[in-house]
């Protein structure tokens, strides 16, 4: 039975757009045409996404004039080195304000191109095709663009929403195993912070959403995407509630810089990350004592990580304080009140953070 695709509306207020998920949407000429804007495209991806589907977007864009960047695969490339790239071609290509940026990839593409449509003659268009699951449920949505610094993660950037989301989960048949389990730990994610249901859900259907059942992937997908919509469209520029996005992301992103950004991807990380911000939230008295260990075996089950690296509780304390939540000094994390409900607060003991530390990362 075929699975029909699925839209989702996310309003901000001064922009407004859809999401449109399920398969084939990558030629569906009619869809894309209602969706891209512009005479004039650069479609920004890498060198393993491009060989796999930017000929057949091409080709279901007829009558537009079409420039290609294909950049190399890998975090380590989402620097404003990079973004330099992405400039020169626009400029090469002679693209005007009236042109698109369409970032076909994954989250690192999603990221770099959303950055340099925003930054490019002060913001051109922006179209989100992502290719993976993680792209797909978190990073095209929402306007959050931006790179890499050493001293950081995504610490440069600017908030650019797209024209438009459109997620082909036929992509992700390509898709490595281990990119598929780093893009449901988001899923869990969205669980943890505002849907129960979900989290009960996804313990249910895990090995449907492993073994990539298109049905379970639609639906997965849609509901992330509806939460994040919801929470987007609330607070776009993370004044408040926006933040509680990043469950298990400033202990995540500690640990990707920690580590360099190669021995963890993204997803990966933040799996740790929710566990570590689950047992803190249970060790200050704020979740009730069961429901991380509910958490680390779902993500388990999942096969993601749930142990940290040992790279010292000093340095991941260091790296936590240029979280881009930390305020007047005090490290914000994204805590847990119950399954489905979730806040961000600096008020918690600190030695406990620093036990935690000290336990997880030596």
């Amino acid at each position: 039975m075929a699975v029909a695709p699925r839209t989702i509306r996310v309003d901000v207020g001064h922009a407004r757009y859809p999401i449109d998920v399920g398969p084939g949407l990558l030629g569906d000429a009619q869809r894309l045409a209602e969706r891209i804007p512009g005479k004039d495209l650069l479609i920004l991806s890498n060198t393993t996404v491009a060989p796999l589907y930017l000929a057949r977007l091409g080709a279901a864009l007829p009558g537009r004039r079409i420039a290609e960047c294909v950049l190399p695969d890998g975090e380590r490339h989402k620097t404003l080195a990079t973004a330099a790239i992405v400039f020169d071609a626009l400029v090469e290509n002679r693209m005007n304000r009236d042109a698109t940026l369409i970032a076909l990839g994954g989250g690192v593409i999603g990221d770099l191109g959303g950055f340099a449509a925003a930054c490019y003659q002060r913001g051109i268009a922006c179209v989100q095709v992502p290719t993976t699951l993680l792209a797909q449920v978190d990073s095209s949505v929402g306007g959050k663009t931006g790179v890499n610094h050493p001293g950081g993660k995504n610490l440069i950037g600017a908030f650019h929403q797209p024209a438009a989301v459109i997620a082909d989960t036929d992509t992700l048949a390509s898709l490595p195993d281990r990119e598929l389990r780093a893009g449901i730990a988001e899923i869990i994610k969205y669980g943890c912070i505002a849907d129960a249901a979900l989290f009960d859900w996804l313990e249910r259907q895990m090995p449907r959403l492993l073994g990539r059942d298109p049905e379970a992937l639609v639906h997965a997908i849609t509901r992330s995407c509806e939460i994040k919509a919801g929470v987007v469209g609330r607070d776009e520029r993370e004044s408040g509630l926006r933040a509680i996005l990043n469950f298990g992301h400033t202990f995540g992103h500690a640990i990707e810089a920690a580590t360099a950004y190669e021995r963890y991807l993204h997803g990966e990380a933040v799996a740790i990350g929710m566990r570590l911000a689950a047992e803190l939230s249970a060790r200050i008295g704020l979740l009730a004592a069961g429901v991380p260990a509910r958490i680390t075996a779902l993500l388990a089950a999942a096969g993601l990580p749930v142990e940290a690296p040992r790279v010292g509780a000093g340095r991941a304390m260091s790296l936590m304080r240029m979280d881009k939540k930390v305020l007047a000094g005090a490290v914000r994390v994204v805590l847990l009140r119950s399954l489905g409900a979730a806040e961000v607060t600096a008020d918690y003991p600190g030695k406990d953070l620093e036990e935690l530390l000290a336990e997880h990362f030596g």
